[in-house]
């Protein structure tokens, strides 16, 4: 196995392939804080892509309610036990990936889910952790929690379903990072179902070939974000390109998220994958919970996101940037009370207020003499 590092666990891996990283990273950041889970997202991905026989069961965006949801059927706690021991000093991992924890005779540590994992895809649904004695009642400080988790694949930098694949059908494109299956040359051994730990590869069995979320790369090639991204009413995404740590850039939106301000995290960043889709970590869920989820920046983030609505903030400025237009944005500026999403050449794609304008209407309009029955 070759080394290679992973800044998301701040050391190096071992890997089955060395590292090459591509041109362009796809990456994307999501705010759970936003999420309703109106499943719109979800909708959006499978009448474009999964509508087909074999597809039924596939869902290549799906909304989880965390902490009881999960599809298939706990695939997080599942790798997360098969995993054991995640110790983290500080901001570096001193575990196992699931690439070091392999079983003899194997490249990686996973599982095949059983076909009724994937029978109960809202399970766990609106579900919360804990109870309040005597019935609910308003508490600040949240005795019980939930909140919606939006998965589709993490095109990552060291794929487990690459690495798994006998047949070689699996690849990172150059240009922009995407993970894709070439099914001429799939055999249908469903090695990358058993390796993904996200369980972001399927099986069709009409095809006996592998499908997985492709990112959306034709409307990609055309500098527009995904469909579940463009269709989101909740305004919770933001796709972009990431950059590696010691070349982020402050008016790339993906790397001040991630880099600079570091308020959005990887998905389980201990399984050594590098996963290149976001999270901005709900503001009400126990640490203890979000570490275990997205890493031991969990806290900073969430107290970083706490202060966004600071005056001027450029962070609360980029925040009300995610939704605004159906382009990818490589760039974005703030100033002067709006801000902006940049192409490539810095010419401005869209502009939004940083805080929508507040108009006050009395309750008695003067102008035709009449109460209002609604001031909202």
């Amino acid at each position: 196995m070759a080394r290679v590092y992973n800044w998301q666990i701040g050391r190096e891996m071992s890997y089955w392939y060395g590292e090459a990283r591509p041109k362009r990273q796809f990456a994307a950041v999501f705010d759970t804080n936003k999420c309703i889970a109106c499943q719109t997202c979800t909708l959006a991905c499978k009448t474009t892509w999964t509508s087909g026989r074999g597809q039924e069961y596939m869902f290549w965006n799906n909304v989880e309610s965390k902490p009881y949801g999960a599809y298939p059927i706990a695939y997080d706690s599942r790798i997360m036990e098969l995993l054991g021991p995640q110790t983290w000093e500080g901001e570096r991992y001193e575990g196992r990936t699931i690439f070091e924890a392999a079983p003899a005779g194997e490249r990686l540590l996973g599982y095949h889910p059983e076909t009724a994992d994937y029978a109960h895809p809202n399970l766990g649904e609106d579900e919360i952790a804990g109870s309040v004695d005597g019935g609910m009642s308003i508490d600040l400080l949240h005795p019980v929690w939930m909140f919606y988790l939006a998965r589709i694949c993490n095109h990552c930098t060291y794929p487990a379903c690459l690495a798994a694949c006998p047949r070689g059908a699996i690849y990172k494109r150059q240009e922009d990072g995407i993970v894709l299956i070439d099914q001429k040359n799939c055999r249908g051994y469903r090695e990358c179902v058993r390796a993904c730990p996200y369980k972001k590869t399927f099986f069709n069995s009409r095809t006996l070939v592998s499908e997985k979320c492709i990112g959306c790369f034709p409307l990609g090639e055309n500098d527009t974000q995904p469909r579940c991204f463009t269709e989101c009413i909740g305004k919770i995404r933001i796709r972009g390109w990431i950059n590696k740590p010691s070349e982020a850039r402050e008016d790339n939106p993906i790397d001040y998220l991630v880099h600079i301000k570091k308020v959005a995290l990887p998905l389980m960043p201990q399984l050594g994958l590098e996963p290149n889709v976001y999270y901005i970590p709900p503001v009400h869920v126990p640490e203890a919970f979000l570490v275990q989820l997205f890493g031991p920046g969990s806290r900073r983030a969430v107290e970083t996101y706490r202060r966004a609505n600071e005056k001027n903030s450029k962070l609360a400025a980029l925040i009300n940037l995610f939704g605004c237009t159906s382009h990818v944005v490589p760039r974005f500026e703030a100033k002067d009370g709006y801000v902006s999403a940049l192409s490539d050449k810095g010419e401005k794609i869209v502009t939004a207020p940083v805080r929508e304008a507040v108009v006050v209407r009395t309750a008695f309009d003067a102008r035709y003499g009449v109460p209002r029955s609604n001031i909202t």
